[in-house]
């Protein structure tokens, strides 16, 4: 049946901001921001990821943005629909020939899902073309990414701080043995920063240009050995609505996130608290991994290490770590038992 097996594998890491689509032998097809355009008339779609992403906060009333994830689940369902099916039409430039192939999907869900946001996305994901539908959750398909044999009685912990959400799961025999997903991350920093901006300097900035802020000077320390130099920020004044050029220096944006950033450490030490002893001791001597867009905040893995007391470590390519974890997972579907049909 080789000639004519027209099955197309396909991994999916649907996240809160972006979503990256690798294939079987773990190169990335696709990776592009969770947006969408459609037609308000219509609700068809009009653009989708980058370009969708350029006209957020820029549309007239026949236009609307939607983000079909918050929180790591599914909010609107014709909109995530679309989305994945776009995106899988994007990433095998399936342009419809003669035969349209069956497609083997694998997604990675946050292990803090309800079985209705599970179903939410299989469904999803079985009208977007998807024949043979599998799950995984976030902190495994993180662990297989990073190279962790999660197969072996070892306890390994993984911090995933994602968009919508931060999951804290420790791992091992191929399962997760506790885990902790609290709805605090990259887009609750962003809205802090919006806060901020309007509260502090009395200037009214959008979510992009509060996520510039937060890649540019975005920091949990107010001491850095490496500083960022401070951040020009171009916007209106609240009450004038003139123009107003601020600078912004990382020790305000360590400031304004330190409430969100507080939470995650407690969510942390709830994890370890559960964790049985045996793992506990394992995890002391491994460290803890960061993935996720937000371990790229500066000075966080320091941050961390110092208040618990157990080395944290940003992996490689913390962005990409679930979908080629993910990918590896496509690749041994039926060798790992913690897949979910």
């Amino acid at each position: 049946m080789g000639l004519f097996s027209f099955t197309q594998e396909l991994a999916m890491d649907l996240g809160t901001a972006n979503s990256i689509i690798v294939n079987n032998v773990g190169k990335i097809l696709l990776d592009e921001p969770s947006i969408v355009a459609l037609d308000r008339k219509t609700d068809r779609m009009i653009a989708l990821g980058e370009k969708a992403r350029q006209m957020h906060g820029k549309t007239h009333e026949n236009i609307h943005t939607v983000r079909p994830l918050r929180d790591g689940v599914i909010a609107d369902f014709n909109a995530a629909e679309q989305m994945i099916r776009g995106m899988i039409k994007m990433a095998t430039k399936n342009k419809g020939g003669l035969f349209s192939p069956s497609l083997r999907v694998v997604i990675c869900i946050p292990s803090g899902s309800t079985e209705v946001e599970i179903r939410a996305v299989r469904d999803s994901a079985e009208h977007a073309g998807g024949r043979d539908v599998y799950m995984l959750f976030e902190p495994m398909a993180a662990a297989l990414g990073i190279g962790l044999d999660v197969e072996i009685p070892e306890g390994n912990m993984i911090v995933d701080i994602g968009g919508g959400t931060t999951e804290i799961a420790v791992i091992s025999l191929g399962g997760i043995v506790s885990n902790k997903s609290i709805k605090i991350a990259g887009d609750d920093l962003t809205e802090d920063i919006m806060d901020y901006m309007g509260r502090q300097h009395n200037m009214k900035v959008g979510e992009r240009t509060a996520e510039q802020i937060k890649i540019n000077v975005g920091s949990v320390l107010t001491e850095l050995q490496d500083p960022p130099e401070d951040f020009v920020v171009h916007g209106p004044n609240r009450m004038t609505s003139l123009p107003m050029d601020v600078p912004v220096s990382y020790q305000e944006i360590a400031h304004c996130l330190e409430k969100s950033i507080s939470k995650v450490d407690s969510a942390v030490l709830s994890a370890l608290e559960q964790t049985p002893p045996e793992l506990y001791a394992d995890i002391v001597r491994n460290g803890i991994y960061l993935t996720g867009g937000g371990a790229l905040l500066r000075g966080l893995d320091k941050r961390l290490t110092d208040k618990i007391g157990i080395p944290f470590k940003v992996v490689d390519d913390p962005l990409h770590v679930v979908a080629k974890g993910t990918g590896i997972a496509l690749r041994n579907i039926d060798k790992f038992t913690f897949l979910m049909r």
